[in-house]
C-alpha cells in the first residue's frame, strides 16, 4: 500500500480529459449532465473546484471548516480550458496527497468531521469518475474507468457497500444513486465513509478499511508504520474478519477494527475493535492485542478505555464484553483497569453454551 492516492488522482483525471478534450467542441451549456440538475459546463467546473478545495483541506491542515476559499475561471475561457484547469487541479491534489504526513486528518463533514490523506484522494477521484460519467451521459458519449479505479475507490470510502468483485464500475454507480444492480434496492440517499478515529491520551484508535483490511490480511502493513514486532498475529486475524464481512456486505466501520497508533511517533502498536455491530440488546464483544514490543506501557488499557467510553455513550449500546482465557493473566489486568468487570457464573455458563465458547475462556463486561 505505498501509493496513499496520488498516482490514483492522476489516473483519473487522466480519464476525465480523454473523454472530455475531445468534445470540447460540443455545446456543454445546453445540456443537461445526466440526472444532475447542473448542466455539463457546470459539472465539469465542479470537479475542478472539489478538486482544489480537497488539496487546500490536506495543506492548509483545517480542522474546523473548510478552507474558505474558490476558484473562479476567467471570463471567456471554452471548454478546452476547464479541462485543463481540471489537469491543473486533479495534480495539485496529487501533490498535497503525495506530501501530507500520514497521521494529518483535515476537515469534512461526513461522517465523522475528518479524512486522512487516502479519503481525500478517494474522494476525489470518485468526484471525478462520477461527474465525468455525468457529462458523459448528458453528452451522450461512452464512458468506463477503469476496474481497478473503481474498486480503489469503494474500498476506502464505501466500506458499507457490498462489493460486486466482476462490476466495480457498476457497483459504485448503483451505489451513488446512478445505476441499478440486480437483486438490490435502487438508492436515492447516499454517502461516502471516511475512516473514523477515536483519540486517547496517547494514543489514536484509527478505524481499518476494507482495504488496508485486505493488506493487512496479506502480510503488509495496512498503511501504517508499525512497532518492531508488530503487527500481532491477532491483528492479522482480525483484519481477515473485516475482508470476509465487506465481502458480505455486512461491515459497519463504527463496529470494525481500529489500529492503535501512538502520537508521540505515529507508530501502530496494536489492534483494537469489535466482534461485530451490537445485538438487538445492545450487546457488542470487543478484542484487542498489541505488539509483543508494545506490551507493559498501558496502551492496551488506554486504548480499551477509549473504545469503550465512544461505544457506550451511543444511545443503541448498554453493555460490551469480552472473553478471556483464564490463563491469560496480562489481559485480565488490561480489562479489569478498563473498567470490566466478571460476569456471574450463571450468565458466564448460559452464553457459554448459547454462542459455543470454548470451556477455557472467561467472560468480563462493562455497562453503560
Amino acid at each position: 500500500m505505498a501509493d496513499m492516492g496520488g498516482d490514483r488522482v492522476e489516473e483519473a483525471v487522466a480519464s476525465c480529459a480523454a473523454l472530455l478534450r475531445p468534445a470540447a467542441g460540443r455545446d456543454w451549456d445546453g445540456v443537461r449532465a445526466g440526472r444532475l440538475e447542473w448542466n455539463c459546463r457546470r459539472t465539469a467546473e465542479h470537479i475542478a473546484s472539489d478538486l482544489i478545495a480537497y488539496a487546500g483541506q490536506l495543506a492548509g491542515r483545517a480542522t474546523e471548516a473548510y478552507v474558505p476559499f474558490d476558484i473562479a475561471l476567467d471570463e471567456g475561457t471554452g471548454n478546452a480550458g476547464v479541462v485543463d484547469v481540471i489537469e491543473a487541479t486533479g495534480g495539485l491534489l496529487a501533490a498535497a496527497v503525495r506530501t501530507t504526513p500520514r497521521e494529518v486528518r483535515a476537515f469534512h463533514p461526513y461522517p465523522f468531521r475528518s479524512a486522512n490523506r487516502e479519503g481525500f484522494a478517494a474522494m476525489g477521484v470518485a468526484e471525478v469518475l462520477l461527474h465525468t460519467h455525468d457529462i458523459a451521459e448528458g453528452l451522450g458519449l461512452p464512458y468506463s474507468p477503469p476496474d481497478e479505479l473503481c474498486t480503489w475507490v469503494l474500498t476506502r470510502i464505501f466500506p458499507q457497500v457490498r462489493p460486486e468483485p466482476d462490476a466495480p464500475w457498476s457497483t459504485l454507480l448503483w451505489a451513488t444513486g446512478r445505476g441499478e444492480l440486480p437483486g438490490r434496492e435502487p438508492v436515492s440517499d447516499w454517502r461516502w465513509s471516511n475512516n473514523l478515529v477515536i483519540g486517547a491520551e496517547r494514543l489514536t484508535l484509527q478505524g481499518v478499511t476494507p482495504a488496508a483490511a485486505a493488506d493487512l490480511r496479506a502480510g503488509g502493513t495496512g498503511g501504517f508504520e508499525w512497532i518492531d514486532g508488530g503487527p500481532f498475529d491477532g491483528t492479522r486475524d482480525a483484519a481477515g474478519m473485516i475482508v470476509s464481512a465487506y465481502g458480505k456486505g455486512e461491515h459497519r466501520p463504527e463496529w470494525g477494527m481500529f489500529v492503535v497508533v501512538r502520537r508521540a511517533d505515529g507508530l501502530a502498536v496494536g489492534g483494537i475493535g469489535f466482534h461485530g455491530v451490537p445485538d438487538e440488546e445492545g450487546r457488542a464483544e470487543v478484542g484487542y492485542d498489541l505488539a509483543e514490543n508494545a506490551r507493559g506501557q498501558g496502551y492496551a488499557t488506554e486504548a480499551l478505555r477509549a473504545l469503550s467510553e465512544h461505544a457506550l455513550a451511543r444511545d443503541d449500546v448498554k453493555l460490551l464484553f469480552a472473553a478471556i482465557d483464564r490463563e491469560n493473566a496480562p489481559s485480565q489486568r488490561v480489562i479489569a483497569r478498563a473498567g470490566y468487570t466478571r460476569v456471574s457464573e450463571d450468565l458466564e455458563k448460559a452464553t457459554r453454551e448459547l454462542h459455543d465458547l470454548e470451556g477455557s475462556l472467561r467472560l468480563y463486561s462493562r455497562e453503560s
